[in-house]
């Protein structure tokens, strides 16, 4: 950690944050949902009337709070994984500049040149893992969500 400097306790921090909202979302979907959608189904499934205007707009009303309540993480998801590779893109130049201070300097100390180098590329490379380990499990997440939206309506037929 020490080597990546503060832009890679901030890009830690965006990871855990990342992840804390995606094993959240999949908590909830596991745990929380199932039992929102069978009461939403004994609901429907009360009903005599499920063909009238009314009673199709009650049917939305229930599918667009499941899609609200289901949604609602998914946009702090994408977003904390698009900064992810911009975080490692500043640790790249925070490191480079380093490197034109030492180059400057006219110093010509190697190891001072390796360090910023090494503190750009780790940078870089921290940001992109948790940029790709976001994007795979967002839309892994995204896509169970879509799923559980789609039975639900499925469940919520006319009669």
């Amino acid at each position: 950690m020490e080597m990546g400097g503060s832009i890679l306790w901030l890009i830690l921090f965006v990871a855990v944050a990342l992840f804390a909202l995606i094993i959240e979302r999949f908590w909830f979907v596991k745990m929380t949902c199932p039992c929102l959608m069978s009461a939403w189904m004994e609901e429907w499934n009360r009903r005599e009337d499920k063909s009238s205007w009314f009673a199709r707009q009650i049917r939305q009303a229930m599918i667009s709070q499941a899609n609200i309540l289901l949604y609602r993480p998914i946009p702090f998801i994408r977003t904390l994984t698009a900064i992810s590779p911009l975080l490692g893109l500043l640790g790249t130049v925070i490191g480079m500049i380093e490197v034109f201070d030492v180059v400057g300097a006219g110093t010509g100390n190697p190891r001072a040149v390796a360090s910023g180098v090494s503190r750009a590329m780790i940078t870089t490379m921290a940001g992109m893992v948790v940029a790709l380990a976001g994007l795979f499990f967002g839309t892994w997440v995204r896509q169970y969500v879509k799923i559980e939206t789609e039975r639900l309506s499925n469940a919520l037929r006319e009669d």
